[in-house]
């Protein structure tokens, strides 16, 4: 009899406003290479490609013809895959000032209560007492939060 898994998402939520489009997209790229077929990593920067040649991207591209880059598109399908994800997994390492958004998107995680990893060194911005209250995981690399969510999210240990 074949054992069918279920597919579980991951949403890759960490600062997009001021870094570049590379800096926001690689990690959550690398991410999502290293998960197994039944984990799929959501990426708040999907269908965002015209963002491409951004070398700081702005909190918000209001009236600029791009729906999902407007105040209200980027709040209603951030907070929407949090509400369907799994799991929350947020990369806060290098940050050079604090991620609202990300905050936001971790507030919702955890009314939600979705398990949530954070990945951030020693002495980051974003070291917060009822932060890292709500975070599940504290690790501080990149690997280390992947196999945290491997092993949160899958139905057997191998």
């Amino acid at each position: 009899m074949e054992v069918v898994v279920r597919e579980f998402l991951l949403y890759c939520g960490g600062p997009i406003t001021g870094v570049s489009y590379g800096e926001s997209t690689d990690w959550r790229n690398y991410v999502a290479a290293k998960l197994p077929s039944h984990i799929v990593a959501i990426s708040p920067m999907r269908g965002k490609r015209y963002l491409a040649n951004e070398k700081a991207i702005k909190d918000s591209y209001e009236g600029d013809g791009h729906p999902l880059s407007s105040r209200r598109g980027i709040t209603c399908r951030d907070r929407m895959d949090v509400m369907r994800c799994d799991m929350l997994f947020v990369n806060f390492l290098g940050a050079k000032k604090v991620s609202i958004g990300t905050v936001m998107e971790i507030a919702w995680a955890d009314a939600f209560r979705k398990p949530i990893v954070v990945v951030m060194e020693k002495g980051n911005i974003h070291e917060h007492s009822i932060l890292n209250q709500v975070a599940g995981f504290i690790v501080s690399n990149l690997d280390e939060a992947i196999e945290v969510a491997i092993a949160v999210l899958s139905p057997t240990l191998d």
